[in-house]
């Protein structure tokens, strides 16, 4: 008889048994008892959040110095205007929360300005303030995600190219405003 074999498979059969243990479990770490002193409430670790689980922040409401980006801020700044702050309205609703800033030179009388609003929305008052505007003749855009409700450009002081006055731009959670549909890329949402 060759003893070669039997030693092969006495080394094959170690070799699985070094495998196997490599990868079992860990025993679990024994766990110290409370002390008789303790209170049920220092025993029990506090949650903390994992990888996975998503803290969320709380949203800080914009001011005017902060709703456009300090670059445009600058500009407006160059050219010597300041901003008026006022309460966010749709067709004369106040919505609460929010903030418009008419950004403009105060020093001489013009209506040479530019607006910029937000105001966090909910969604069934969100659709009643779509609704409000739509039955005072402001038409209505989506886009994506998102709704634009624009006013009449026969009855707008201004448009952009594409023929947009003052315009919201309706979100998941919010409303912002502009007094163009182009000028809402300059807003930052919380």
């Amino acid at each position: 008889m060759n003893s070669r074999i039997p030693l092969a498979a006495l080394g094959a059969l170690v070799v699985g048994v070094a495998l196997v243990a490599c990868t079992a479990a860990p025993a679990p770490a024994p766990t110290a008892s409370p002390s008789p002193s303790a209170s049920p409430t220092d025993t029990i670790p506090s949650p903390e959040p994992t990888e996975t689980e998503a803290v969320e922040e709380p949203v800080v409401a914009p001011t005017c110095d902060t709703l456009i980006a300090p670059s445009t801020i600058e500009i407006f700044d160059s050219h010597g205007w300041t901003f008026k702050e006022r309460e966010f309205r749709v067709s004369g609703e106040v919505i609460e929360g929010g903030l418009e800033c008419v950004w403009g030179d105060y020093t001489v009388a013009s209506d040479h300005v530019q607006v910029f609003g937000w105001a966090p929305l909910g969604a069934s008052e969100s659709s009643s303030m779509q609704q409000l505007l739509l039955s005072n003749g402001w038409t209505r855009a989506d886009e994506g995600d998102r709704t634009y409700i624009t006013e009449d450009p026969a009855h707008s002081i201004g448009v952009d190219e594409a023929g947009f006055g003052m315009t919201y731009e309706f979100g998941d959670g919010w409303v912002t405003l502009a007094d163009t549909k182009q000028g809402l890329v300059l807003i930052k949402r919380p």
